[in-house]
């Protein structure tokens, strides 16, 4: 193996990264000074809508649409300089190395090729092989993340198949030429709790076998502490702060406070919830 792709290099490395949309009156900073390192584990990023949750994970796979502009002191996979690589070999990270799990499903398929022909497409953008054996391994994958008659739903489009199905398909889609790191947008944020369970235990168990990193965003603080080894807590592009997951509902910073007495607490009924007080110094200058 090569040094630039150490074994014992962090899978992502991100240090002082900011991501910035020039408009015609103001330039509008998403994010800012964030830096964190991703290994074999699941780390999570939360915060309120806004907070450059989604955009980290774009920048990561250089897909911040214009007129956003992304800058970094290190942006790397593996010890590759990502900010150094020219776009065809970052095309060729993508999907093959690093995957990501939109946000809906049925934004992110093709409404007019069947969801079985787009995880075919998937598989065969990276690898060559016959039609026939793509077909063969996107059964595999419909298998994998527990989607039952697997032949039967190849053949469907995706207004065909529920929300859960759809997340399901979007996962086999992004995990089928075996990346190192899967960045999962809000993947359960349209689920009801039974199938959200599912599709957690079907990253859990991923994740688990195939010693990848996950890099999961979300809003549910709860679903969070339970699920991720880490927790980055974000706010206006800023990191308030990171602490372990278990650690979560003792965290320091009153913003991390804030966000917790929002929520509703079954043991402990309230008649009515806290607002969350922010502070404008959260934000920065």
């Amino acid at each position: 193996m090569t040094n630039d792709m150490a074994s014992d290099a962090p899978l992502i490395e991100v240090k002082n990264l900011a991501v910035r949309f020039h408009t015609p009156t103001r330039i509008v900073e998403a994010v800012r000074g964030l830096s964190f390192t991703l290994g074999r584990e699941k780390l999570a990023i939360v915060g309120e809508s806004g907070s450059g949750k989604s955009m980290t994970g774009r920048a990561i796979l250089d897909l911040v649409p214009w007129p956003g502009e992304v800058s970094a002191q290190r942006l790397a996979y593996r010890g590759r300089d990502l900010q150094a690589m020219k776009p065809q070999e970052r095309r060729g990270l993508r999907g093959k190395h690093i995957s990501m799990v939109m946000q809906d499903p049925k934004f992110s398929l093709n409404p007019v090729m069947t969801v079985g022909k787009q995880i075919a497409e998937a598989y065969r953008v990276h690898t060559r092989v016959s039609a026939a054996e793509a077909r063969e391994r996107a059964l595999a994958m419909l298998e994998a993340v527990q989607i039952r008659e697997p032949a039967r739903v190849f053949d469907l489009y995706p207004h065909e198949v529920s929300g859960g199905m759809g997340q399901r398909v979007m996962i086999a889609m992004m995990l089928i030429g075996e990346p190192d790191v899967l960045i999962a947008d809000e993947p359960t944020s349209a689920l009801d709790v039974t199938v959200q369970a599912q599709i957690l235990d079907i990253l859990e168990r991923l994740v688990t076998d195939r010693g990848m990193g996950l890099i999961f965003i979300s809003h549910d603080l709860p679903l969070v502490a339970a699920f991720c080894d880490r927790v980055i807590v974000m706010y206006a592009g800023r990191v308030m702060e990171t602490l372990d997951a278990k650690d979560l509902r003792h965290g320091k910073h009153p913003y991390t406070q804030g966000l917790l007495g929002c929520l509703p607490d079954l043991d402990h009924p309230r008649q009515r919830l806290a607002v969350l007080d922010r502070d404008p110094a959260w934000a920065g200058g």
